[in-house]
């Protein structure tokens, strides 16, 4: 958190709308962003936003700054997001997000994966393969791929944005990708893209 972030808090802590407004609009792209990468859903992503941003209003006289603020807004945002998906799938079938199978990885290679896949992000042939093939990873898997590989995230903040382990980043992130080059290597187009 930069010094003029941190100030921005503490008047917006004393009550300054345009402190608590700069804040607003510095954060709520990325948080946008962040919602309809996981919802695969614009409107929805606006409802994302307008809810993520009721919390930050209500929430900030108890911010303590322990995390940066961008990575509790991922954590809310994220936490708001995975609600509505499981309101839309009353049947229970999204796992919760400190819920881990420990099913073996061994025998799988991502020889594949492009090492800097943010950047390539740029590219709408990748940006369109990546997109069909996120609305099919299952929610768990595809928060931490947004966070870590499109957002950029390190290991420590996806893991603090989304209250898991290290590890679990890890072992989530490499589950994603595996789903992902799959998902991606059926369609010629985004294998030449990749390649």
């Amino acid at each position: 958190m930069t010094l003029e972030e941190k100030s921005l808090i503490e008047k917006a802590k004393l009550g300054d709308e345009s402190a608590l407004n700069l804040l607003i609009k510095n954060h709520a792209p990325v948080v946008f962003n962040t919602a309809v990468r996981i919802l695969q859903n614009e409107s929805e992503a606006e409802d994302v936003l307008q809810e993520t941003f009721i919390i930050f209003i209500e929430k900030i006289g108890s911010f303590e700054g322990r995390s940066s603020l961008s990575t509790w807004l991922y954590r809310v945002a994220t936490n708001v997001a995975i609600g509505k998906i499981r309101a839309k799938k009353k049947e229970g079938s999204i796992v919760e997000l400190d819920v881990l199978d420990h099913e073996p990885l061994t025998g799988h290679e991502l020889r594949s994966w492009p090492e800097e896949i943010e950047k390539m992000w740029k590219d709408e042939s990748i940006q369109s393969c990546l997109t069909e093939a996120l609305k099919e990873l299952p929610v768990i898997f595809r928060t931490v791929f947004i966070l870590r590989d499109l957002e950029g995230h390190s290991v420590e903040e996806t893991s603090k944005s989304l209250d898991i382990s290290p590890s679990n980043v890890k072992v989530r992130l490499m589950r994603a990708r595996l789903f992902l080059r799959d998902k991606m290597a059926h369609n010629l187009h985004c294998v030449e893209a990749i390649s």
